[in-house]
């Protein structure tokens, strides 16, 4: 979502764009997430029920005595320059080493430490366990990637140029259905939204395009996803992910939260909010997070995600058929920067030490990720507490993760 705080759902840096008011009015500025990952945003209402904090000072926490390496460094970065409350990341070296790091305050209200490998909310990188479950059921010869929608969802989607019969299952994962994104249109209720709601508000507005024309970013495309998995294997979204993903891989501190579950369950740094640039700071870490659904709602940590994506990358959740389509790209500079491309969920960005990162982003109110693996066996997650609005806070949290990656 593009509206920068109501398009949480698109990429964090570009992708989740809405169109409302900027302050938190959108309720979808959850995101997704990569360079530009369209952000939800909470509704207008929430800014004014979120409790304000005081600001203290944020201390940097360096991950050893020996003094902090780039990582660390480019932790405090965000945290004294940037002002992001607290930042945390995850790195996984190419010989398997795995180190923490934090910076920040944990708590701006009783200055608590930041948590090493704290739980978070995800935002869009929810994207990429939806597209790797509708993979799996493509592997099964249980949905075909070039099937229409009305295959599955027989009549549901209809509207002004939007027809089920002529937008196909791979349109939907690679944002190339045209369907306008619905989280640029949530109102201000912060409430319960179910998948259908959150489409019917899409399908009240014209396409944006012609399917397979073009290319767009619209958190639309993963309800729909997330309803073909439903549908197809009766079962709810969440348990297919934890049943096929979670479980699958080992990943100890990532779940779905289930309805009116709005707080976060293991230890982890306060997410914030600022209607504007003078604003105090909002603690927005309890909410709703319904209205991200299939395109962002899944609450993970940067060890959990670098284990999913590395196991991604290694064929450990998707025959080589099934990986190699989702690794088939088309240019998402737009959304994503430069050179940045998109295949099924999965997003490919160069990294000015050679090669390619995959991964994929998220933004949701109160946090914002960033990371990625490469085929050698590097990961890097790095996530911070506040949603990002500014370009140059989110080109410095990825070079953050090119940092983690290139060392």
């Amino acid at each position: 979502m593009r509206a920068r705080t109501r398009q949480g759902l698109r990429s964090s840096t570009r992708q989740c764009g809405g169109k409302r008011r900027r302050a938190v009015s959108a309720a979808a500025a959850v995101a997704i997430g990569v360079m530009t990952l369209g952000a939800l945003a909470p509704p207008a209402s929430f800014a004014s029920s979120a409790s304000s904090v005081s600001s203290v000072s944020f201390a940097p926490d360096s991950v050893t005595s020996l003094g902090p390496d780039a990582v660390q460094r480019a932790l405090n970065t965000l945290v004294r320059d940037d002002g992001m409350p607290a930042a945390l990341a995850s790195v996984k070296d190419r010989n398997g080493r795995t180190r923490s790091y934090t910076a920040g305050v944990g708590d701006l209200a009783t200055g608590s430490k930041v948590p090493r490998d704290g739980q978070v909310r995800i935002g869009s990188n929810t994207k990429t366990f939806v597209a790797v479950v509708v993979l799996q059921l493509v592997a099964e010869r249980r949905v075909h990637l070039d099937a229409d929608v009305d295959t599955y969802l027989p009549g549901l989607v209809r509207g002004d140029g939007i027809d089920g019969r002529r937008i196909t299952v791979r349109q939907l994962l690679q944002h190339t259905s045209g369907l306008p994104n619905y989280s640029d249109y949530l109102g201000d209720d912060v409430r319960y939204y179910t998948p259908r709601e959150l489409l019917a508000t899409a399908l009240q507005h014209p396409a944006d395009f012609d399917p397979g024309t073009s290319w767009k970013y619209s958190n639309t495309n993963y309800v729909l996803a997330g309803l073909i998995v439903q549908k197809v294997t009766g079962h709810p979204l969440a348990k297919e992910i934890d049943r096929r993903v979670i479980k699958r891989i080992g990943l100890r501190h990532t779940y779905f939260p289930a309805p009116g579950d709005a707080g976060i369950r293991e230890p982890h740094p306060h997410g914030y909010y600022r209607e504007s640039a003078d604003a105090p700071l909002r603690d927005i870490t309890e909410t709703d997070p319904s209205w991200g659904w299939a395109a962002g709602q899944l609450i993970s940590t940067g060890s959990d995600l670098n284990r999913f994506f590395s196991a991604l990358l290694a064929g450990r959740l998707l025959p080589p058929a099934q990986l190699a389509q989702m690794r088939s790209t088309v240019p998402a500079e737009a959304t994503f920067g430069p050179r940045a491309r998109y295949g099924l969920g999965l997003v490919s960005r160069p990294l000015p030490c050679g090669g390619l990162s995959w991964g994929h982003g998220g933004s949701f109110p109160g946090y914002e990720t960033r990371g990625g693996a490469t085929d050698d066996g590097r990961a890097a997650g790095v996530a911070v507490t506040m949603q990002l609005t500014d370009e140059a806070d989110r080109r410095n949290l990825e070079h953050t993760v090119d940092t983690a990656l290139c060392r």
